[in-house]
């Protein structure tokens, strides 16, 4: 009982500390929406949009509760799910070659993404679990209305391993209680050996 507790307490901690720590990002919404139209416009690849989504995924923009707001932009759902693990990654690659995609029509694609996958955090423990393989994530990019948005899938984040270890590292910093310290510390460790 006392550990269910100490747990919930940690992953309480961990998203508090992805509030507080996550770098807020100063956008002006006129240039937003300039260069937004520049990438998800229909004159472009429908790559762009999909590696503009991945990379910022990528670099942590999901980790905390203003992510979404970030990635909005780029696909074609409300709201955000709550997940309760984090994908650890490597690399992710976007292919631009329209011949390794699955084109259903003109407005209709599904571009194929290919991550290399470190391993997996469980939010609500604060450990991590290794899993090195690769993992091939179907984005299906249709036109919606002027411009191109990612339909699906909704995904966990796929965080790279250095975002993820500075994250960890900063919400260690952060707390005040030796536990969860402790928790983090390791699983910080558990990071840098995977890096």
């Amino acid at each position: 009982m006392r550990s269910e507790r100490a747990a919930s307490k940690s992953l309480g901690m961990l998203f508090m500390l992805v509030t507080l720590v996550s770098p807020p990002l100063l956008v002006n919404p006129a240039q937003a929406q300039v260069g937004l139209s520049q990438v998800g416009s229909l004159k472009r690849s429908p790559a762009d949009i999909v590696k503009r989504y991945v990379r910022l995924d990528q670099k942590g923009a999901r980790l905390d509760v203003m992510g979404f707001d970030v990635v909005s932009s780029y696909v074609n759902w409300k709201e955000e799910p709550a997940w309760d693990h984090v994908v650890v990654i490597h690399t992710a690659d976007v292919p631009e070659d329209y011949r390794k995609w699955a084109i259903l029509d003109n407005l209709d694609v599904v571009i194929p993404v290919t991550f290399r996958v470190l391993g997996e955090i469980d939010l609500k423990t604060a450990t991590f679990t290794p899993d090195e393989r690769t993992e091939e994530v179907r984005f299906r990019v249709q036109a919606v209305g002027n411009y191109w948005r990612i339909v699906e899938p909704k995904m966990p984040p796929h965080v790279g391993v250095t975002r993820m270890l500075n994250f960890v590292r900063q919400a260690g910093l952060e707390t005040t209680d030796d536990t969860q310290r402790r928790q983090l510390a390791s699983l910080e460790q558990s990071l840098r050996e995977r890096r």
